[in-house]
């Protein structure tokens, strides 16, 4: 609610100055009039200013981070990207020495895993039990030739087996892997 002087002033004010830069001075004075006399409270709670103030540090606390690392960053030449491998295939930050270079044929260079020959082995193989357990109904068997530890189902067994029973069996590929069948004890 304005005041009785304010109007006076307002109404004298713009009567008074007609042309255009009168009429903005004229503005002026009444805006400063008016904060003169308002008594009205901020639209600014205590919380928004929080929220205000911790933003604005948040952002100048963020553009000098940035700051600080684009000063650390400096050192960000080609050279000091570079990384090598010696001889034993360990990386390091030492260029090889020229005078233990080795010329390599592009022809001696395997890539992939090397194939196998083909050896043939026996269909019936001969292993130990080396783990059974009748309640569950599996095991496995060792390999007396490759060493290798073969699974053993109940379903696949001629006769009953034990632990470190000397078997003979065939192998088969299950849907895990190699798996023993046909098992029985030799005797």
């Amino acid at each position: 609610m304005k005041t009785n002087d304010q109007v006076f002033l307002g109404s004298f004010l713009f009567s008074f100055c007609r042309n255009k830069r009168g009429a903005v001075e004229a503005k002026k004075i009444l805006l400063l009039c008016n904060k003169k006399y308002s008594m009205a409270r901020s639209q600014e709670t205590f919380g928004k200013k929080e929220v205000r103030n911790r933003k604005e540090k948040k952002r100048k606390d963020k553009a000098a981070k940035r700051l600080a690392r684009k000063e650390s960053d400096k050192s960000g030449s080609p050279d000091d990207m570079i990384a090598y491998v010696d001889e034993f295939g360990n990386i390091t930050s030492t260029p090889p020495d020229p005078t233990k270079k080795t010329k390599v044929k592009s022809e001696n260079i395997e890539i992939g895993v090397p194939k196998r020959e083909a050896i043939e082995y026996d269909p019936v193989r001969k292993g130990i039990v080396t783990f059974f357990n009748d309640s569950k109904g599996f095991g496995f068997i060792k390999d007396s030739e490759t060493q290798e530890s073969v699974f053993v189902h109940a379903n696949n067994l001629l006769e009953e087996i034990k632990d470190n029973n000397i078997v003979s069996f065939e192998v088969e590929m299950g849907p895990k892997g190699p798996s023993a069948v046909k098992v029985k004890i030799v005797r």
